[in-house]
């Protein structure tokens, strides 16, 4: 191009806006990535993280802390540990045996499934993994009161173990179901907040008869 030659290679010539890269003005952990930290690390804090939900499920009120970073590790490991305590037992008949392990784990997955399905078709605003991941935490006061009923059932079953057995089962089933309700009520239409807890009360429900029900072989 004509003019381009009377140039100086080694001229400053003037540059408008800013090029340069500001150090320091980003987060650190924007630059930090799960893939260099060691595996041990990793797993704690996905420990720490699943602990912190555990406490929040024991201590329930209105707030996202199960809602922004969901995950299923512990509903798994909830699930898991609800159908090994229930495995083999006899309920209502001496003929036929308790729940099995695929039973339990079916029953507890699939109405969590249906529950979700439900919330979200009523219009909900979360998620279907950060439903099933607040129904699978609160399973937890349910799980503690299956341990408690094992225990109990160990001095005998008559009548004052099944009263001890019935207040600790109604109320962790109280527990559960609040404690969900508190966590997924905000995230529910006003007018249609009852559609929602209803099918979460027979959820809840069927897992506390479960255990109430349960006797040893």
């Amino acid at each position: 191009f004509p003019g381009l030659a009377d140039v100086s290679i080694s001229q400053d010539i003037p540059v408008e806006g800013e090029i340069t890269v500001p150090v320091g003005s980003h987060s650190p952990d924007e630059d930090y990535s799960t893939l260099d930290e060691p595996v041990r690390d990793t797993i704690m804090r996905d420990l720490k993280a699943v602990g912190k939900k555990f406490v929040h499920v024991m201590y329930p009120r209105k707030s996202s802390a199960l809602l922004r970073d969901w995950d299923l590790w512990g509903p798994l490991v909830l699930c898991v540990s609800l159908a090994l305590m229930l495995q083999g037992g006899s309920a209502d008949s001496k003929d036929d045996g308790g729940p099995q392990f695929a039973e339990v784990f079916v029953i507890i997955w699939f109405g969590a499934v249906v529950i979700t399905l439900n919330s979200k078709l009523l219009g909900g605003t979360i998620s279907f993994f950060q439903s099933l991941c607040v129904l699978g935490y609160c399973v937890l006061p349910l799980t503690v009161a299956m341990l408690v009923c094992r225990l109990v059932l160990l001095a005998g079953a008559g009548t004052i173990s099944f009263i001890i057995r019935l207040i600790v089962v109604v109320a962790m089933f109280g527990w559960s179901t609040l404690a969900s309700t508190a966590f997924l009520a905000d995230s529910q239409p006003p007018n249609r907040k009852a559609l929602v807890v209803y099918p979460i009360f027979l959820f809840y429900f069927v897992i506390s008869w479960m255990i109430l029900t349960f006797t040893p072989q």
